[in-house]
């Protein structure tokens, strides 16, 4: 009763102030949240996780001796995966980052290429980067993987020592050199003999993944996948 005599009020304030389409900014109509129906046509779905050799595992090849790795979503200037990842990283869309965070999750669980992994660990952010922020955003995909997963997440023993700035308009090499020797482990013993999943919001040149397996790379028997929200297409 209290929803239904309170509903013409809400419905006043959509008219009156609408939600807008967070890509293409026309207002939200219906059941539609974040994205209009027809942005949402326009997502650039991956769908590569159960098959090896995708572009995720193209740009860490030869690099990182990965077990799997795969993103849900293939990413360009301006288009909608774009629009996606600055949400969450940008703008703190938790909603965003639980809904395509989960179908991260469930399409990693569907390929059966992920099932044995022991724990959930986020790209981390240095401690005055996600002051600034607010949160990790590598941090809130993982959260929704991990129910998903039934797994959990491990979020302070691979951590960032060094405060570096932003990899966004830097070449491959400026991005290998600002990010050498940035990861270390508090805890090793913690993945010995485990098989972690690793998770960062975007796969760009690789170099981010990179550096943090340089930093977990000692640890005995530790096995690693990665995965992303998006990665980079040409």
């Amino acid at each position: 009763m209290h929803r239904f005599r309170f509903r013409p009020v809400q419905e006043l304030l959509k008219l009156i102030f609408p939600s807008l389409c967070c890509h293409c900014g026309e207002p939200l109509v219906g059941d539609e949240k974040y994205l209009c129906t027809q942005c949402l046509v326009h997502i650039p779905w991956a769908k590569h996780a159960s098959y090896p050799n995708n572009d995720a595992e193209l740009r860490l090849s030869g690099r990182i001796p990965f077990q799997a790795a795969a993103a849900l979503l293939l990413f360009r200037k301006g288009n909608v995966a774009q629009t996606i990842i600055h949400q969450i990283k940008y703008y703190g869309n938790t909603g965003m980052a639980n809904q395509y965070g989960t179908m991260l999750g469930m399409e990693l669980k569907q390929s059966n290429r992920f099932n044995d992994i022991d724990y959930i660990v986020p790209v981390p952010l240095h401690r005055r980067r996600k002051r600034q922020r607010g949160y990790n955003q590598s941090e809130l995909i993982c959260e929704a993987v991990s129910k998903v997963f039934n797994r959990p997440v491990v979020a302070n023993n691979l951590y960032r020592k060094q405060f570096t700035t932003s990899q966004t308009h830097k070449n491959r090499q400026d991005r290998m050199d600002n990010m050498t020797n940035v990861f270390d482990v508090r805890h090793p013993e913690q993945f010995e003999n485990k098989h972690i999943l690793l998770i960062d919001d975007i796969i760009t040149t690789g170099a981010t993944t990179e550096n943090c397996y340089q930093a977990l790379s000692s640890i005995p028997d530790l096995r690693i996948s990665i995965a992303a929200l998006a990665v980079t297409t040409s």
